[in-house]
Protein backbone atom coordinates (compact mmCIF):
# COMPACT_ATOMS: atom_id res chain seq x y z
CA UNK A 1 0.00 0.00 0.00
CA UNK A 2 1.26 3.45 -0.91
CA UNK A 3 -0.05 6.45 1.04
CA UNK A 4 0.39 9.69 -0.91
CA UNK A 5 0.25 13.17 0.62
CA UNK A 6 -2.02 15.62 -1.19
CA UNK A 7 -0.82 19.00 0.09
CA UNK A 8 -3.75 19.11 2.55
CA UNK A 9 -2.89 18.07 6.10
CA UNK A 10 -4.39 14.66 6.85
CA UNK A 11 -5.89 14.11 3.36
CA UNK A 12 -4.30 11.07 1.66
CA UNK A 13 -4.62 9.34 -1.70
CA UNK A 14 -4.08 5.62 -1.11
CA UNK A 15 -2.91 3.13 -3.71
CA UNK A 16 -3.53 -0.42 -2.51
CA UNK A 17 -1.41 -3.39 -3.50
CA UNK A 18 -3.45 -5.17 -6.15
CA UNK A 19 -2.73 -8.82 -6.91
CA UNK A 20 -4.01 -9.80 -10.35
CA UNK A 21 -3.82 -12.97 -12.37
CA UNK A 22 -5.87 -14.86 -14.96
CA UNK A 23 -8.68 -15.34 -12.42
CA UNK A 24 -9.12 -11.65 -11.64
CA UNK A 25 -7.72 -9.56 -8.80
CA UNK A 26 -7.56 -9.20 -5.01
CA UNK A 27 -6.73 -6.24 -2.78
CA UNK A 28 -7.36 -5.06 0.76
CA UNK A 29 -9.45 -1.90 0.73
CA UNK A 30 -9.24 -1.66 4.52
CA UNK A 31 -6.90 -3.21 7.05
CA UNK A 32 -6.86 -1.53 10.47
CA UNK A 33 -3.33 -2.68 11.35
CA UNK A 34 -1.81 -1.53 8.04
CA UNK A 35 -3.54 1.86 8.14
CA UNK A 36 -2.40 2.35 11.75
CA UNK A 37 1.21 1.90 10.60
CA UNK A 38 0.70 5.01 8.48
CA UNK A 39 -0.69 6.98 11.42
CA UNK A 40 -4.31 6.50 10.36
CA UNK A 41 -5.94 5.17 13.52
CA UNK A 42 -9.49 4.97 12.29
CA UNK A 43 -12.65 3.51 13.76
CA UNK A 44 -15.36 3.08 11.15
CA UNK A 45 -18.96 2.85 12.32
CA UNK A 46 -20.96 3.07 9.09
CA UNK A 47 -20.54 2.03 5.44
CA UNK A 48 -22.43 3.79 2.64
CA UNK A 49 -22.83 2.99 -1.03
CA UNK A 50 -24.51 4.84 -3.89
CA UNK A 51 -25.10 4.00 -7.53
CA UNK A 52 -25.56 6.76 -10.07
CA UNK A 53 -25.83 7.30 -13.79
CA UNK A 54 -23.29 9.43 -15.61
CA UNK A 55 -23.12 13.17 -14.82
CA UNK A 56 -24.75 12.89 -11.39
CA UNK A 57 -23.21 15.30 -8.90
CA UNK A 58 -23.61 14.60 -5.18
CA UNK A 59 -22.33 17.16 -2.68
CA UNK A 60 -20.67 19.10 -1.24
CA UNK A 61 -21.72 17.38 2.02
CA UNK A 62 -20.43 17.34 5.60
CA UNK A 63 -21.65 17.08 9.19
CA UNK A 64 -21.12 19.63 11.95
CA UNK A 65 -19.39 18.74 15.24
CA UNK A 66 -19.82 16.66 17.28
CA UNK A 67 -21.03 14.48 14.37
CA UNK A 68 -18.21 15.33 11.93
CA UNK A 69 -17.20 12.39 9.75
CA UNK A 70 -13.95 11.10 8.35
CA UNK A 71 -14.50 9.09 5.17
CA UNK A 72 -12.50 6.48 3.30
CA UNK A 73 -13.93 6.61 -0.23
CA UNK A 74 -13.52 4.56 -3.39
CA UNK A 75 -15.28 3.64 -6.61
CA UNK A 76 -16.31 0.00 -6.96
CA UNK A 77 -17.69 0.28 -10.52
CA UNK A 78 -17.26 3.07 -13.05
CA UNK A 79 -15.46 6.31 -12.25
CA UNK A 80 -16.04 9.62 -10.51
CA UNK A 81 -14.39 12.98 -10.07
CA UNK A 82 -14.02 13.22 -6.29
CA UNK A 83 -13.77 16.72 -4.78
CA UNK A 84 -13.16 17.89 -1.23
CA UNK A 85 -13.07 21.41 0.21
CA UNK A 86 -11.07 22.16 3.35
CA UNK A 87 -13.35 23.75 5.98
CA UNK A 88 -10.67 23.91 8.71
CA UNK A 89 -10.29 27.66 9.23
CA UNK A 90 -6.80 27.47 10.78
CA UNK A 91 -5.31 25.60 7.82
CA UNK A 92 -3.47 27.30 4.95
CA UNK A 93 -5.67 25.22 2.62
CA UNK A 94 -8.94 26.61 4.09
CA UNK A 95 -11.48 27.09 1.30
CA UNK A 96 -9.31 25.33 -1.25
CA UNK A 97 -10.31 22.15 -3.06
CA UNK A 98 -8.58 18.91 -3.97
CA UNK A 99 -9.79 16.85 -6.92
CA UNK A 100 -8.96 13.33 -8.06
CA UNK A 101 -10.56 10.83 -10.42
CA UNK A 102 -11.33 7.58 -8.63
CA UNK A 103 -12.09 4.55 -10.76
CA UNK A 104 -12.81 0.86 -10.46
CA UNK A 105 -9.86 0.21 -12.76
CA UNK A 106 -7.24 2.06 -10.67
CA UNK A 107 -8.73 1.09 -7.28
CA UNK A 108 -7.33 4.15 -5.48
CA UNK A 109 -8.92 5.29 -2.22
CA UNK A 110 -9.11 8.75 -0.69
CA UNK A 111 -8.95 9.28 3.07
CA UNK A 112 -10.91 12.45 3.93
CA UNK A 113 -10.47 13.54 7.55
CA UNK A 114 -13.20 15.41 9.45
CA UNK A 115 -13.43 19.07 8.53
CA UNK A 116 -13.85 18.67 4.78
CA UNK A 117 -16.90 19.06 2.56
CA UNK A 118 -17.12 16.18 0.08
CA UNK A 119 -18.74 15.68 -3.28
CA UNK A 120 -18.35 13.69 -6.46
CA UNK A 121 -19.42 13.71 -10.10
CA UNK A 122 -19.98 10.35 -11.76
CA UNK A 123 -18.19 10.01 -15.08
CA UNK A 124 -19.79 6.75 -16.24
CA UNK A 125 -23.23 5.15 -16.04
CA UNK A 126 -23.90 2.81 -13.12
CA UNK A 127 -21.00 4.11 -11.07
CA UNK A 128 -20.94 2.58 -7.59
CA UNK A 129 -19.35 4.81 -4.95
CA UNK A 130 -18.49 3.44 -1.52
CA UNK A 131 -17.45 5.17 1.68
CA UNK A 132 -16.61 4.07 5.19
CA UNK A 133 -17.46 6.67 7.86
CA UNK A 134 -15.98 7.33 11.29
CA UNK A 135 -19.25 8.80 12.60
CA UNK A 136 -22.89 7.86 12.18
CA UNK A 137 -25.14 9.92 9.93
CA UNK A 138 -26.95 12.63 11.87
CA UNK A 139 -29.62 14.51 9.94
CA UNK A 140 -29.62 17.52 12.31
CA UNK A 141 -25.89 18.15 11.79
CA UNK A 142 -25.95 17.57 8.02
CA UNK A 143 -24.82 20.53 5.91
CA UNK A 144 -24.01 21.17 2.27
CA UNK A 145 -22.26 23.84 0.26
CA UNK A 146 -23.32 24.68 -3.28
CA UNK A 147 -21.42 22.61 -5.82
CA UNK A 148 -21.23 25.67 -8.10
CA UNK A 149 -20.37 28.25 -5.44
CA UNK A 150 -18.48 31.10 -7.17
CA UNK A 151 -16.17 31.62 -4.18
CA UNK A 152 -15.07 27.98 -4.30
CA UNK A 153 -14.74 28.09 -8.11
CA UNK A 154 -14.52 24.31 -8.52
CA UNK A 155 -14.01 23.20 -12.11
CA UNK A 156 -16.18 20.10 -12.36
CA UNK A 157 -15.70 19.89 -16.12
CA UNK A 158 -19.46 20.08 -16.68
CA UNK A 159 -21.91 22.98 -16.63
CA UNK A 160 -25.22 21.17 -16.14
CA UNK A 161 -24.86 18.06 -13.96
CA UNK A 162 -27.78 16.11 -12.53
CA UNK A 163 -28.20 17.46 -8.98
CA UNK A 164 -30.77 16.70 -6.27
CA UNK A 165 -33.23 19.39 -5.16
CA UNK A 166 -31.53 19.35 -1.76
CA UNK A 167 -28.11 20.03 -3.29
CA UNK A 168 -29.56 22.76 -5.54
CA UNK A 169 -30.53 24.69 -2.40
CA UNK A 170 -27.18 24.21 -0.59
CA UNK A 171 -25.59 27.17 1.16
CA UNK A 172 -22.76 29.45 0.08
CA UNK A 173 -19.21 29.24 1.31
CA UNK A 174 -19.18 33.00 1.94
CA UNK A 175 -22.05 32.69 4.46
CA UNK A 176 -20.68 29.57 6.15
CA UNK A 177 -19.13 30.15 9.59
CA UNK A 178 -16.88 27.11 9.96
CA UNK A 179 -16.79 25.35 13.35
CA UNK A 180 -13.78 23.31 12.21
Amino acid sequence: MKVNETGFRGLYLIEPDVFADARGYFFESWNKERFTRYGLELDFVQDNESMSGANVLRGLHFQLPPWEQGKLVRVIRGSALDVVVDLRKNESTFGKNYKVVLSAEEKKLLWIPPGFAHGFLTLKDNTIFSYKCTQLYNRKSEMALAWNDPDLAIDWGISDPIVSEKDKSAGSFRNFNSPF
